[in-house]
């Protein structure tokens, strides 16, 4: 055991909660002591985290979520994103010239999920009303919280380009033009008056019962007032992009108020005495459990923690499982994977084989029987013209320097009986779309994650859901509650879990250890946004991993970009002690707003 960690476990008997602002956790804590589950407190911890982190999510954006539900001792997966507009297809890339959707603007946005998605959650397996959930974020966007470093920091960072493009996100991040100042109490009176039109839709069906007031709430949002000044916003109001040119958005209302969240069955694989549950393939969650079917043919506690033998084992691996994602995930709903291949102890094995001692510079997706798709080996722009017959077009810097400008953000929840949920908010965040007027909030760019070649899967069609980089994490054992956890951070999000995991599992660290160990991501494969670059061979490490090991790892032919100590992600964790009743709770200190409670 470590002599020093960075914050203590928080341990429990009646629940624990995490998030990514401690404000959001107190919230869920406070659900608790109120009576409601861990899936009610989960529900009360994002709609405040919509508005406390607002940089890293939003109600506009999306909530890919795992929860184990106690009273049918079961991992369900519900499917917090929404579906691209009915109008915007292959052909109208083609005919407007559109060779990548951009990563800013209203073309990538997609049906706001969060709402729908805890509508739900909380109405098959939650015990609470709406609106006692949404209390906490009423109060917060009312009364107002602290402005903290990172969000000021952020806010000035944009301030000039919310100043020429996004005036509704001046008008209520920065008044006057001024960023609030560290400390500043900051309110969002819009948003609180968006919560609480659910809540008075609500109340007028509490007669018929908890499921109707849900029902209508949700539907406030969706078929009533606040999806028409969405839809009438983004269609009187255009805006600038990345294309270069000023588009309306193409969501309406019909594709708002068609839109329902899924409960669906998660994947899984064996690691192990465990089952280790994902979200399907609308996300790129599967890529964890191909990285643990090939891992699982090496001796990865003889290499050594954090060795150079035991990063590059793991960065090839993870190099060809996000190969796999590139070539075979998409919405299941219209490209079905073949997971009794990707998943099979002897497809894993089979790709442990491809890893050899010099680091790969290619993009190596495995064959599961019908050939290596050519595609998955183009970079996505080539793919997109090839198929579109368009030529390059341009890409313009709108002041954002083609950076995941966004963030997403976290949190985990379980409750004494037994439930647990892992959700990633992300998406809506206020960089790249502006604050629709009167709402407080802007919708998500998710879109730009879909390919425009029609015969690769996750290629853009209506009513489709984007593969996201979104990837709660669920661990049960023995059919029984064990691990939740999850982190920010795109496509890196399936490699510090990893890490965090194995950290725990096969290295012996205790759940706080296993956070604050320092992490490495590989950037090898094409990006999830805009511009959708790879960069081939280039391995992100902090500079906490030793200069020797570091000096290793390129003599192997890895290109070593050494980034700040603490750099990487902010994974947080529950972790379930059934021994002895327990529930343990911890979150990394990166971020320094993210915090854990119980009691």
């Amino acid at each position: 055991m470590a002599a020093f960690t960075t914050r203590p476990i928080i341990m429990g008997t009646r629940g624990v909660v995490t998030s990514g602002h401690y404000l959001a956790t107190a919230a869920g804590f406070r659900i608790m002591e109120q009576g409601g589950n861990a899936v009610d407190a989960a529900a009360a911890m994002c709609f405040c985290l919509n508005l406390l982190e607002p940089t890293s999510c939003g109600i506009g954006g999306e909530v890919p979520l795992l929860l184990y539900s106690a009273k049918e001792e079961k991992t369900f997966a519900v499917s917090g994103m929404g579906w691209s507009p009915q109008a915007f297809t292959l052909d109208w890339c083609r005919e407007n010239g559109i060779d990548l959707i951009p990563g800013d603007g209203y073309l990538p946005a997609c049906v706001p999920a969060v709402v729908g998605t805890w509508a739900t959650a909380i109405t098959r397996f939650g015990t609470m009303s709406f609106s006692q959930i949404l209390q906490p974020a009423i109060e917060l966007a009312e009364n107002g919280y602290p402005m903290y470093r990172r969000l000021h920091d952020t806010l000035c960072a944009f301030l000039p380009r919310y100043l020429e493009l996004y005036p509704t996100t001046v008008e209520v991040y920065c008044p006057g033009g001024r960023v609030p100042e560290v400390g500043e109490v900051f309110k969002n009176p819009d948003f609180a008056n968006a919560l609480k039109a659910m809540c008075r839709a609500e109340s007028g069906s509490a007669a018929k019962g908890r499921i109707a007031g849900i029902e209508a709430a949700r539907d406030a949002f969706y078929c009533g007032d606040i999806a028409e000044r969405i839809v009438q916003f983004i269609s009187d109001n255009p805006v600038e992009d990345a294309s270069g040119v000023a588009h309306k958005g193409l969501l309406s209302q019909r594709d708002m108020a068609d839109w329902q969240a899924e409960i669906e069955e998660p994947a899984s694989l064996q690691y192990r005495d465990l089952e280790v549950h994902k979200c399907p393939s609308w996300t790129q969650g599967p890529t964890f459990l191909q990285q643990l079917s090939i891992l699982s043919n090496f001796d990865l506690k003889k290499m050594g923690h954090n060795s150079a033998d035991y990063l590059h084992t793991w960065v090839e691996a993870s190099k060809l499982a996000f190969a796999d994602r590139e070539a075979y995930y998409g919405d299941p709903n219209f490209d079905p994977a073949p997971w009794d291949v990707l998943l099979s102890p002897e497809y894993g094995s089979a790709r442990s084989e491809q890893i050899s001692e010099r680091a790969s510079m290619e993009m190596r997706p495995g064959d599961v029987g019908a050939g290596i798709p050519t595609y998955a080996t183009r970079p996505v722009g080539e793919d997109n013209r090839l198929s579109l017959g368009l030529e390059a077009g341009i890409i313009k810097d709108l002041g954002m320097s083609h950076a995941h400008v966004g963030d997403t953000t976290h949190l985990d929840a379980m409750d004494r009986e037994g439930n647990m949920v892992a959700a990633t908010p992300s998406g809506g965040w206020l960089g790249t779309s502006p604050v629709i007027k009167g709402l407080g909030f802007p919708l998500g760019t998710r879109g730009q994650m879909f390919y425009l070649n029609s015969e690769r899967p996750n290629a853009l069609a209506p009513h489709k859901r984007p593969r996201a980089t979104l990837t709660p994490t669920m661990v049960t054992k023995g059919g029984r509650p064990y691990l939740a956890f999850g982190t920010p951070g795109g496509d890196a999000q399936d490699q510090w879990t990893l890490q965090f995991f194995l950290n725990y599992v096969e290295f012996g660290m205790n759940l706080q250890e296993a956070l604050d160990a320092p992490t490495v991501h590989s950037v090898h494969f094409p990006s999830s946004f805009y511009p959708r670059e790879a960069y081939p061979g280039r391995l992100m490490v902090e500079s906490r991993i030793p200069g020797k090991v570091r000096d290793q790892l390129k003599s192997r032919g890895h290109e070593v970009v050494t980034r700040d100590g603490w750099a990487n992600g902010k994974v947080m964790a529950i972790r379930y002690d059934e021994d002895h009743g327990t529930i343990w709770g911890a979150v990394s200190p990166k971020g320094e707003i993210g915090y854990a409670i119980g009691w």
